[in-house]
Parts: structure tokens; sequence; C-alpha cells
């Protein structure tokens, strides 16, 4: 494909040139650091308060916001903040994040989903609202419970005036984070006083080709004396998504052994998938400040946010590897081998499934938060209570549905033109003839999943004139709660029963053209689909819905509660040494974890209720020391330890086994918390007001590490199942670089000098032992990407502001695979971000902005390149925003 030549071609002089970008900085910033630093204004250094004011009203000025909140801080950070009200950089949270050194995303159907920090993955990550922790909405769409990574998408950037990713933690932070601790802050009444602003945008995909609307507003008020205020915002967001796949779930190991012999990967279950999706976004949120006088203020925040996710997926599944109906017979001879991987071969008998996919997902979050806050001279108390609840769930009574039809044929297979190619999947049978098809089993499967945050807190602290300038102290006490429910009806009433028998209501055309457009190929593009009601409305009758609760249902369920109970010191110092001054803060953090696992396990066919305890403690000091070695110049050093508690799923006594696979998962109440050692030091010049460039190092050494457990287990109705359970057992080290450079090029002559440039680069080196079944992994971690780096040109001048933005990671790790499968990475990827404004008056701005604008494609593959997995593409998007402020 001529994109994804282009692609590989240019990545080299991509990174050169962020190299040389790099280098540039050094160079210009120390040419014109005294003509900028002779054209500001003198003034004294502001106070760390003074960065919170966030209306900074460009994109330059953001970041010299988020700088000087860099500088000023008394433990290591990144910050972006928004440009103005409801301006945030970008119009997904998680995107936005990817402007901060060290961060990566993931994205799902084209948008920022979940954060990676220093290449850590999202479970690593603990994700705060205006300080608080804050519920983790759950993924619902197809049936799997993830633990603890926040889904960005349910909160609107419209809404947040800064995110803040914390890297060295302090002793009063909230334990849980190995990568980073993201706080993100919502707009306050005290910050913007008496305004008003308001956004209406268009957004439009080239691949969905479907314009939607999106409307936020907001008002800000104050009262006269500046002791009472209120902020209300809301937000209405659509979204229609179509994305073409073409994925694997696994090459399999051994499967044909009695006929190519021991050692040999064949692929598994392939499909050919469009899949799409109607979103609406609703969001509201009221912010209230009382400050009666100097020494007392309470802060009330209340946030709401509901997505809905209307699903509609049409598939066609090639299943070479399942005999649950047929067995497949390997034709000898026909195999096509590179290395250990059978590329190409023929296979009889074999299912073609032709499925149709569709549910209404629902993600509530709610939020509430109260501050209290006294400060009677040198002394400063905190009282804090935080609740959110989460839920993810089917809201119009009907769950999840899975209409199937099939036939059995030959498979003729080719993946020997790269992972970046299509494959050939050809058959002898007509796929779009409806007469060829027999009805297959209807899966009908609701799920329910809650989650609840709740926090006490109680802060104290005391300032002193001395060298010892502050002690610090609190306590917190935390309960989380997940609830996860599920039912599954797998109902066989129309198996083998002719499609043209069951009537033309049915089926239907694929009702989408195109699939994957791009690329060439002899592969399937268009297929009899089931239609989306029929199979419901014969089949899920009320009998049916009344039937009790299975063995397997009660076992995929689970209910894990946490109780953590904390406490912490912390004393701040501040001196010279050698005529240097010094400052930071050292202290350390008590938890206590008591958790109770509930479940449903079988013996033999009888269903068993059972719980289980578990109790941990952990010391945790810290340590933050920062050096001014200039005025310009800022050298520290850090050192902690550091607690991430498992996944509330690889915790819960569960055992949930696929429909589509012979294979299960299920959940270890025993685990112990990943536990990790680590050190920091970084150095940070400031050589103008406008230009900063820093610089770190950072180990982490994990103890514990979480690794993957296969057992063989006797399932009901399915024969053998490979069950893969969590363990620990493994061990980890990650070593790292990160360097961030911006800066305004005012020096530029003429209409140059609106110019500006913001990079950064992350490079880490992991090393691992561990375990997926008995294979082992060495020296990879889910989720890390070992390069990663951006590079962004904005340009500011007059009533033009624009902004073109190159993110790109180096591939990871995304699944460790089984005893018998083998793993999966997510190859190399960039993504292309840009923004035009024009502000056509004081008040009103309208701006341009695209993602994805070199229409990238993400690719996986197995254990090489020569086990092609998936092909993934979301297309470019592209919106038009009216924004006004008053």
């Amino acid at each position: 494909m001529s994109s994804s030549k282009f692609n590989s071609k240019v990545r080299g002089a991509r990174c050169a040139g962020a190299v040389a970008v790099l280098a540039f900085a050094a160079l210009a910033a120390g040419q014109v650091r005294a003509a900028e630093v002779a054209a500001a204004p003198a003034a004294a250094e502001p106070a760390a308060d003074a960065v919170e004011e966030i209306v900074v009203t460009s994109y330059g000025k953001s970041l010299q916001a988020a700088a000087q909140l860099k500088r000023n801080a008394e433990y290591g950070l990144d910050a972006v903040n928004a440009e103005d009200i409801g301006k945030f950089p970008t119009r997904n949270a998680a995107e936005a994040l990817q402007l901060v050194t060290g961060v990566t995303i993931d994205r799902q159907r084209g948008a920022g989903l979940y954060v990676s920090v220093r290449g850590l993955g999202p479970q690593f990550q603990y994700t705060e609202l205006n300080g608080r922790s804050i519920a983790v909405n759950d993924l619902i769409e197809n049936g799997g419970a993830k633990g603890r990574q926040f889904r960005f998408e349910v909160l609107p950037a419209e809404l947040i005036s800064q995110i803040e990713v914390v890297k060295t933690p302090t002793a009063d932070m909230d334990e849980g984070a190995l990568g980073g601790n993201i706080n993100i802050k919502t707009f306050k009444p005290f910050d913007l006083g008496r305004k008003a602003a308001f956004s209406v945008r268009e957004t439009y995909n080239d691949v969905r080709k479907k314009a939607d609307p999106s409307f936020s507003g907001l008002g800000s008020w104050t009262n006269a004396d500046n002791t009472l205020g209120v902020l209300a915002s809301g937000l209405y967001d659509e979204r229609h998504v179509r994305n073409d796949r073409l994925y694997q779930v696994g090459w399999n190991l051994d499967k044909f052994k009695s006929v190519l012999g021991s050692g040999f990967y064949t692929p598994s279950r392939t499909r050919p998938t469009i899949e799409t999706e109607h979103r609406k976004l609703y969001s509201g949120a009221v912010s209230g400040q009382w400050k009666p006088n100097g020494d007392f203020q309470t802060d009330v925040d209340v946030l709401v946010t509901r997505l809905d996710v209307d699903y509609d997926e049409f598939g066609l599944d090639i299943y070479p590897d399942d005999s649950t109906f047929a067995t497949p017979q390997f034709v000898a001879g026909s195999q096509k081998v590179v290395g250990d991987t059978v590329v190409g071969a023929t296979i009889n008998n074999v299912r073609w499934m032709a499925s149709r996919e569709t549910s209404l997902n629902r993600h509530d979050l709610a939020v509430f938060g109260i501050k209290q806050a006294w400060t009677p001279g040198a002394w400063a108390f905190n009282a804090e209570y935080g609740y959110s609840r989460a839920r993810s769930y089917h809201p119009d009574g009907k769950a999840t549905t899975r209409d199937r039809i099939a036939f059995f044929a030959p498979l003729t297979y080719d993946f020997s033109r790269g992972y970046t190619a299509i494959p050939q999947l050809t058959t002898t049978v007509d796929y779009t003839n409806p007469a060829n098809f027999v009805g297959q089993a209807f899966d009908y499967t609701w799920k329910d999943s809650r989650d609840t945050d709740e926090t006490f807190r109680l802060d104290g602290s005391r300032v002193f004139s001395g060298w010892f300038t502050k002690i610090a102290f609190g306590a917190e006490q935390h309960n989380l709660n997940r609830t996860y429910l599920r039912r599954d009806w797998v109902l066989n009433d129309i198996l083998n029963v002719p499609l043209t028998t069951l009537g033309s209501s049915f089926y239907e055309t694929m009702p989408f053209s195109g699939f994957l457009s791009d690329f060439s190929g002899n592969t399937p593009r268009t297929w009899v689909t089931p239609t989306s009601d029929a199979y419901y409305n014969k089949l899920y009758t009320a009998a049916v819905a009344a039937q009790p609760w299975s063995a397997a249902d009660l076992r995929n369920s689970f209910i894990v509660d946490q109780k953590i109970h904390s406490a912490y010191v912390r004393g701040d110092f501040k001196f010279d040494l050698g005529g240097l001054p010094v400052s930071g803060n050292l202290g350390v953090r008590y938890a206590k974890t008591k958790q109770l696992a509930s479940g449903t396990l079988t013996s033999g066919s009888t269903p068993v209720p059972v719980g289980y305890l578990k109790e941990y403690s952990n010391w945790l000091p810290s340590l933050n020391v920062k050096v001014e070695l200039r005025d310009d110049l800022i050298a520290r050093f850090a050192a902690s330890r550091v607690v991430n508690r498992p996944n509330v799923t690889d915790s819960a006594p569960r055992i949930s086994v696929s429909r589509d696979s012979p294979t299960a998962s299920g959940g270890n109440p025993d685990l112990n918390p990943f536990l990790a050692d680590q050190y920091d030091a970084s150095l940070e010049w400031y050589p103008a007001p406008t230009t900063a460039v820093t610089g770190a190092i950072f180990v982490k050494k994990m103890d514990d590490y979480i690794t993957a457990q296969n057992t063989t287990i006797q399932v009901p109705g399915r024969g053998d199942i490979l069950l893969s359970t969590s363990v620990n057992g493994g061990d980890a080290e990650i070593k790292g670089f990160e360097a961030a450079y911006n800066q305004q090029l005012s020096f530029l002559p003429g209409l140059l000098d609106g110019l500006g440039v913001q990079a950064s680069v992350t490079l880490v080196d992991s090393k691992a032992n561990y375990f997926a079944g008995n294979r082992q992994i060495k020296d990879d971690l889910v989720g890390l990407s070992k390069r990663s780096w951006n590079l962004v040109g904005y340009y500011e001048k007059g009533p033009i502001s624009a902004r073109l933005g190159w993110f790109w990671r180096s591939r990871y790790l995304s699944s460790i695979g089984s005893t018998t499968t083998a793993q999966s990475y997510v190859d190399a990827y960039g993504s292309l971000d840009g923004s035009l404004s024009y502000q056509i008056t004081p008040q009103y701005a309208v701006t341009l902005e695209g993602s994805n604008l070199s229409n990238e494609i993400r690719y996986l593959y197995g254990k090489t390149k020569d086990q092609p997995m998936e092909i993934y593409h979301w297309g470019r998007t592209v919106s038009l925003t009216l924004r006004g402020k008053f």
C-alpha cells in the first residue's frame, strides 16, 4: 500500500529530524537567551501558587505555564494545560497526554483511550480527578473485564484545565502507581471569575463518511469580594465510528503435529470484520468555592458523565483450529513454511461463520468531592471526602446479541506477503449466497460492572523558618469495590437449519462497502450477514429469560472489595550547600490493604460460593532533592518504594470460558501486589522565559512481577480447556532516558517570529524474566515501547494560530500468549495531528482540527513478523469548531 511504503521510508528521516531539532534547541537557546531576557520585563520568580492560573489564551503560553509548574514543583512532574477556557490542546484527554514527555497512548477505534508512562502500561498508572481517586469504567462490549485501567474517553477535554503527570511521588500522595500519578484538574470559579464560554463542533471521519455534532458550554460566577464562586459546565458529543479490521487471535503451536511434525505454528480463528459505533457522550459538572476569610476555604466538585455506545459489528470468522462441529483436516504437502511458521496451506472441513454482534453499552461515571481547608498561622489542615461510582451495563433491557450462520468448506490461506498486507483467504463455496449457510448457536450475553471508590482523608502541616521548612502528616481510608455480573445464554434451536428455511428476515447483504479498500488481495470483502433482531425475537423467549443462573454464569461473576488504610509523614527542607540552594522532601507512607474476593467455583457440577481474604502491608519511603545549580539550571534526584495492586479481574475467584476457542481465563485471589524501587535523576535548563530543555534518567526495579500459568481443565460440554491464571514469580527492571525541549522562536525575523517547537524523546530498556504458561518471556513487558518521540511545530501570530505534531512509538508487546499460542506485538505506529485557528474577534474563534492526517494503519504480528495478526484501519478525523467567550 502506498502510504505504508511512504511511512517506512520516512521514519528514519523523521527520527533524524528530531535529533537535529534537539541539537538546534541548545544552540539557538544559547544564542538568543540574552536578547529574550532583555526583552522580558524584570519580575520576581512567581510563587508556586501563581502557576495554577490556567487562562493562558494560546498554545505557546500553555507550554510556558506547564514549564513554570515543572520548574517550581517540589517533585518530578510534567503537565499539559488548557490553552483557553474550554479549549484543551486536543478533544481527548488521553491524546493531550501524549504531549507529555514519556507518555504514550493506546487508541481504540481511532480515539485515545489508555495511557502508559515511561514504558509501563495502563494498569500501572494511578488516575485522580482534582486530587481524589476516581472509579474505573470497565469494558463490557465483548464481555471483557479489565481492572484498573482508567478509560479517559469518559472525561471531556472541554471541562479540563490541567493534567499533571507526577513521576517521582512524595509520601503524601496516594500509593498505587508504578508509572505515574495522573491528576486531572477541572476549571474552578476562583480561577476564572465571571466568565462564560461555549463551543459548537462538527466532526467528520473519512471511513464512516458521516458528520457529527458537539456542543459545550461553561459559565463561572463569583461575588464582588471573591469569597463565593460557582461554575457550571456541560457537553454533548456525538460520533459515528467505522473500523475495518482483519485479524486472527493467535498462532497455534503443534495444532497439526500429526501431519507437520513438532514445532510449527499455524493460524487460529481469522476474522475480517467491520465494527461500527454510534457514540453519544453527555457530561455536566458543577464546582463551588467559598472563602469567607483568609483561613477557611471550602471546595465542592460534582461531575457526571454518560457515554452510550451503540455497537454493531459484521464479521466472517474462519476457524482452521476449531473441532466443535467438525474436525479440520490439514492437506499434507500444501504447506508453505517460513522458519517455524506455516504461512500458507490448505485445510479442509473448516467452519466459515458469518456473525452479527449488536449491543447498547452504557458507561456512567458520577464523582463527588468536598474539601475543607483551614490555615491558622503556620499550620494548615485539610479534611477531604471523595466518592465516585462507575457503571458499565446495557441500559435498554437487551444485552449483547451474537447472531451466527455458517458453512463448512476448505480454506486455502497465504500469509506470506507479510504483516502489512492482506492475507489470501479463499474457499470453494460462495459466501455471498444465503443458500450455502445454516444456522449456528445464538449467543445472548448480559453484563453489569459496577465500581465504587470512596476516600476519607485528613492532612496537617506546619511551616518553620529554619532549614527544616515544613512537617506534613496525614491519614486516609480508601474503600474500593468492583462487582461484576455476567450471564450467558447459548441457544441452539436453529443449529444446522438452512438459512433459506429460516426466511429472508434472517439475513441481508452487507450494508457497507469498501472493506480495507486501500489493500489489494484475494480475501473476503463482503458476505451474507445475519440481521440484527430476527434471531433475538425468535429465540430469546420469556421462558428462556426466566431460566436460573447457570454454574457458568456464577463462575463468571465476582465481587472484589478492598479497604486500604494509610498514613504518612513528610518533612521538607531547604538550605545552601556550597553556595547552591538545595530543597526537597523526605517521607514515608504506610499502607495496609485488606481484600475480600468473592465468587463461585464448582465442585463437579455443583456451584460453591467462595470468599478469599488477603491482607498485606507496605512501607513506602520517598525522597526528592532539588538543587538550583544556577538561576536557570536545576538538578533533581528522587528515590522511592512504590506499590501497584493487581488488576481486579486477576484477583477475582472466577473462570471465564471463551466461546470461540478452547481457552479460559481465571483469577487468583492470593496474588501479591507489584512492588518496585525507583530512582530518578534529571536536569532542567530554562535559558529564557519561553524556552525549556530537560532530561532525565530513571530506573525501576520490580519485585513479584505477575506472570501467567496455564492448566488444562475439563469443562462440561466443551472438553479440554486451557485455563490461564496469574501468579507471582517474575522479575523485571526498566532503565530509561527522556528528554524534552520547547521554545518560541521569537528571535526569527518578521512573520517567522510566531514559530515555536516542542519535542520529546523517550528511550527505555527492559530486563525481564517471566512465563506465559511454560513459555519463557525475556526482556519484554506488555505495553512497553522501547522508543517513542513527539515533534510539534506551532505558529501564533496575530489572529492566526496553527499546530502540527507527529507522535510515534516503537513496537510493543500486546499479549504474552500461552503454552500453545505465540505472543503478539503491535507494530511501530505514528499519528500526524494538527489544528488551525483564526481569532475572528476577541470573543470568537474558529478552529479546524485533524487527527491521523497521514491515514496510518495499526498492524499486529505474532512471535515474528512472519505471523501476521491484525490490520486495523480507522481513517482520518477532521472537525470544525466555533468557540466563544465572554
